[in-house]
């Protein structure tokens, strides 16, 4: 292996410039070349290429987002568009690709090993959706962002006796919807995986509120509902007046944890490891503080599901 190519793919994630940092460095340490790919796959395909050494790579540890930016390609996942892509991999010499991203991003990479290209996957997803690691990239870093929102609004909700409903990101997994509600002592986490009761809810909220408990705080990944909905169906139910904030992409941006820096960075040093050792067609991941390669297909197929005590804890501590 002579040369690699390194691309971001899909929704950014804080830490995704700690993984490239540390596969480039890593590349350059058995005399590899690297090419660093713009825009993800719709940057492979056009060929937007950028050869990158140490230098390239220098003081990018604490920015957000990532330097090589990102895209989504409808192209991509035509079979002429991989096809295309394998063909550009080829007449360029690129012998391997590290692709850091989230499922649909391992999804494009699984095209690419059927299609016989080297590749390995680094996960960078704030829903931490993916199965094979117990953490991917951005996730810490994202529920501090929530937690730091979620702290400022329960100030002004005690002010005015408030329920503040807050959406937070996770199409498909509430682990950041049930996570920040318990380290925010939120009373309610509303997420994709359980059906929610506004019946319940409704009636809990009235209680605190007949209580003098001065506000309430439920947060809702968008996967389930929308904040938007909830606030309607709670509507002059529950004493409180009701409120909602979307947080949106500010979830996503902001200079990443030490925790997000030192799993990036070892995914990135492993993830070139795991080719020089002849692998391909696995995602790096952390499970119970140990490195491993899961293969493309288990980790964009198999759930990862909310461990149910998690859910009894949030619900207990927000009673």
């Amino acid at each position: 292996m002579k040369r690699i190519g390194v691309l971001t793919s899909g929704g950014d994630s804080p830490g995704m410039n700690s993984a490239l940092r540390a596969s480039v460095r890593a590349a350059l340490a058995l005399g590899w070349e690297v090419i660093g790919v713009h825009r993800g796959y719709s940057g492979l395909i056009s060929e937007e290429f950028q050869r990158l050494d140490s230098r390239s790579v220098s003081g990018i540890l604490q920015f957000g987002g990532t330097i090589l930016q990102t895209a989504r390609s409808k192209e991509f996942f035509l079979d002429e568009g991989r096809r295309k892509a394998v063909t550009i991999i080829k007449k360029n010499g690129i012998d391997a690709l590290v692709i850091i991203g989230g499922n649909g991003s391992l999804t494009g990479a699984l095209k690419l090993h059927e299609l016989g290209v080297t590749t390995v996957g680094i996960p960078g997803s704030i829903d931490n959706d993916l199965y094979g690691t117990d953490m991917a990239i951005g996730v810490d870093t994202a529920l501090n962002t929530i937690i730091n929102a979620v702290d400022k609004i329960k100030d002004t909700a005690s002010s005015h006796d408030r329920a503040f409903i807050i959406e937070v990101m996770g199409r498909e997994s509430g682990y950041l919807a049930v996570m920040s509600a318990m380290a925010s002592g939120a009373e309610f986490a509303i997420v994709p995986e359980v059906p929610y009761d506004i019946k319940a809810i409704s009636g809990k909220l009235r209680r605190r509120y007949e209580e003098k408990r001065s506000n309430s705080i439920i947060i809702v990944a968008e996967g389930a509902t929308s904040a938007y909905q909830i606030e309607k169906e709670l509507r002059d139910e529950i004493g409180f007046e009701t409120r909602v904030t979307v947080l949106g992409h500010i979830q996503r941006g902001g200079s990443p944890t030490v925790f997000d820096r030192l799993i990036a960075s070892q995914f990135g040093y492993f993830a070139v490891d795991f080719l020089n050792k002849g692998g391909s067609g696995k995602m790096v991941g952390l499970v119970k503080d140990d490195i491993v390669f899961t293969p493309f297909q288990d980790a964009i197929s198999r759930v990862r599901p909310i461990k149910k005590e998690l859910l009894t804890i949030m619900e207990l501590l927000g009673t």
